[in-house]
């Protein structure tokens, strides 16, 4: 079953939606809908009573939808793709992304990897580079960085003072800003033109936002055993979104792994990026265990877990400098 039409704006979620399966359309309307997804699933033409769970992802450039069923099986997908228009900007800008999805965006205090990467990659001006075209920000740099040497920069380690799990790339990404423009006077640049030292500063980039990553994973690897959270024999690192469809990251966080005896479990490249199947699948997860399913939905807030971020303060944990030899 695919879903045949998808569109991220509000007003198309109060059409009828259709599926289709081996070339048939079942056109639903849009008071069953939901109905239809509780009770019945069509699949290899025959239709049966199963659970099945529709996921929506929206983010600020990609929104995303799936159905996957209870044994797992991904029933349908569809993306739509904000990309086009945000690799004319440069990278992805919030106010661009809030008209597009008209709605509004959630504020942090920082900024996520991802984030970073965007905006280096826009800074260097790899939008109209021609080895990156068409690439989003982090995939721009991971391809330039391939060629570069991480040793030629240095850029500060975000947090080492700091003995918690707490991610921040604010900082680390105006430091990296600061060194692009220094360069870019000393080389008198041109508009349009691009820094020699271009795939150096990409590596570097790179390296020092996996070193920190590894060194906050590292932590909570290490509470976790000290505190004995994880039972014997289910040491597992599960690492998705953007960040882990980077193969640099995703080497450096397998080393940590084999380190300290985790197994690493990620997800096929595909779905680490923008998706409703890592929703839908986390919805089939939490509907077979029964937990955090809600039936009124007034004033209602997602539960985001319990926050152990002042015990792991406490337990002053001290990380090693990571070897990421990849």
């Amino acid at each position: 079953m695919a879903l045949t039409q998808f569109l991220c704006r509000s007003p198309y979620f109060l059409k009828p939606l259709s599926a289709t399966s081996l070339g048939r359309t079942l056109k639903i309307p849009v008071g069953s809908w939901n109905d239809y997804l509780r009770k019945v699933s069509v699949h290899d033409g025959k239709s049966f009573s199963t659970k099945i769970v529709l996921g929506i992802e929206t983010s600020c450039d990609d929104t995303g939808a799936a159905v996957v069923d209870e044994t797992g099986s991904i029933l349908g997908e569809a993306l739509h793709s904000q990309t086009d228009v945000h690799l004319k900007t440069g990278g992805i800008i919030p106010s661009v992304a809030q008209q597009l999805h008209q709605e509004n965006i959630a504020r942090t205090k920082d900024i996520a990897p991802g984030d970073m990467l965007d905006k280096v990659a826009r800074s260097l001006s790899l939008h109209n580079h021609p080895e990156c075209s068409g690439m989003n920000g982090g995939r721009a740099i991971e391809t330039l960085a391939q060629q570069g040497n991480i040793l030629r920069y240095k850029f500060t380690i975000p947090m080492r003072r700091y003995h918690d799990c707490t991610f921040s790339f604010a900082g680390l990404q105006s430091e990296i800003t600061r060194k692009i423009s220094k360069e870019e006077k000393a080389e008198g640049l041109l508009e349009g033109q691009h820094l020699s030292c271009l795939p150096d500063l990409a590596a570097a980039a790179l390296h020092a936002m996996t070193v920190h990553i590894a060194e906050r994973t590292h932590r909570a690897i290490l509470f976790c055993k000290e505190k004995g959270i994880i039972p014997p024999g289910k040491e597992t690192l599960v690492v998705s979104g953007g960040v882990a469809s980077n193969q640099y990251i995703r080497r450096s966080l397998q080393l940590l792994a084999d380190a300290t005896n985790f197994t690493l479990v990620c997800p096929p490249p595909r779905l680490c990026t923008d998706n409703g199947v890592m929703i839908a699948w986390n919805g089939i997860e939490k509907l077979s265990a029964g937990l955090d399913i809600f039936y009124h939905l007034e004033n209602f807030r997602a539960p985001l877990g319990t926050d152990i971020s002042e015990q792991v303060k406490e337990a002053f944990i001290k990380v090693p400098v990571p070897n990421l030899a990849v």
